[in-house]
């Protein structure tokens, strides 16, 4: 059939989440209404209808199914080389509800300007331009990806990864599996053709951590300013906890920031639901209590996190700056309650708020959800 004029049946009403949810579990009504898949009506009072199948969409600007065949057809044109890789991508584009669930294999030269952004051993990572970009829509019209080009990016490897593990798995599919307000997005994956570790694509941050936020700040940041962030971090986190996992390594570095606030860094994160004792990483002065003592793990304790990261945006310094972050220092944490400074001219309500997020006893916590509503 041939179109006489510009097909445009998409249509996206933001009081919604961007995309359908499929169950219960992940998502509750958060700060945005929700669509249910089952939920045709609302799919297309809030999406709009595809014009290709005259179906409701699954998210803005995006139909799953037949966006799947589209992925599908093109399988037998890529492969990244590791059957695990190829399976996760394609499974990734063939369930995709909206363009933020989908990954894609992204040949390296297609990068340009490659830049290192960080010396750490553990993980390299690099700043690169995108001219091409990534997936937002499906043209009808000029039957072809819509794309945001010339797009700035991260590329992040872990040690060794050109053997590819099961940890880098799984980190990329945290980056899909939560929802993505406030949470750093993985477009894709990619190989080093040198070193041969593959690399996942991320969003790039322009201005670098909550710390270097703090610290190349020209002007005062107010409360007001300094609130709306931490509502927007609490966000992240209540989505990351809605989609039954919890993050494990909260801290200032891996609040990232692009004129509001991210969440990065998924390489510790784990289902909810894993109560085995495990072995202790993360950042000392943001470890909960349990966790020193009993290397154990929950949502609580990501809520610890936060406070200790909620009282060092407020008052602008580091926790336990003054003191060596060493034995002697886990020792009073677990036993005698030590815990940062909080300023005197911090206003009681979130004084309050931050001393409920560190309680020594977990259950004592908020929820995400509770702390989201509160801020």
């Amino acid at each position: 059939m041939e179109l006489t004029q510009k097909p445009e049946k998409w249509k996206y009403n933001d009081e919604y989440q961007v995309h359908v949810t499929n169950s219960l579990t992940e998502s509750d009504n958060v700060d945005e209404k929700t669509v249910y898949m089952e939920d045709l009506k609302k799919r297309e009072e809030v999406y709009g209808v595809c014009v290709e199948c005259n179906e409701p969409g699954t998210g803005k600007e995006w139909c799953q199914p037949c966006n799947a065949r589209r992925f599908k057809k093109n399988f037998i044109n890529w492969t990244s080389g590791k059957r695990d890789i190829d399976e996760l991508i394609q499974n990734s584009q063939i369930t995709a509800v909206h363009s933020t669930k989908c990954l894609e294999w992204i040949p390296y030269e297609h990068f340009k300007n490659i830049v290192p952004i960080n010396k750490e051993s553990s993980s390299k990572i690099y700043s690169a331009d995108w001219p091409e970009g990534n997936i937002f829509s499906w043209s009808i019209e000029n039957q072809e990806w819509k794309r945001y080009s010339n797009k700035k990016v991260a590329l992040k490897s872990s040690a060794n990864s050109s053997d590819i593990n099961i940890d880098f798995l799984n980190e990329v599919k945290s980056h899909i599996q939560i929802y993505t307000r406030n949470i750093i997005q993985c477009y894709g994956i990619t190989q080093e053709p040198n070193t041969k570790n593959y690399m996942m694509v991320l969003q790039y941050c322009k201005d670098g951590s909550l710390r270097d936020y703090i610290n190349q700040s020209e002007k005062h940041i107010n409360y007001f300013l300094k609130i709306d962030h931490l509502f927007q971090i609490s966000r992240g986190l209540l989505y990351i906890h809605k989609s039954g996992k919890i993050h494990r390594d909260l801290h200032s570095g891996n609040i990232l920031f692009d004129n509001i606030p991210y969440i990065s860094d998924f390489g510790l994160c784990q289902s909810a639901t894993n109560n085995k004792k495990q072995e202790v990483y993360g950042v000392l002065p943001y470890m909960a209590p349990e966790v020193l003592r009993d290397y154990q793990y929950s949502k609580a304790t990501d809520i610890y996190s936060f406070g200790i990261l909620m009282n060092e945006y407020i008052s602008e310094e580091f926790p336990y700056n003054d003191i060596p972050h060493d034995h002697i220092l886990t020792v009073n944490i677990c036993r005698k309650g030590q815990r940062p400074k909080i300023s005197e001219n911090i206003p009681k309500l979130f004084a309050d708020l931050i001393t409920k997020c560190w309680d020594t006893k977990a259950e004592n916590r908020p929820t995400a959800k509770e702390l989201y509503k509160t801020l």
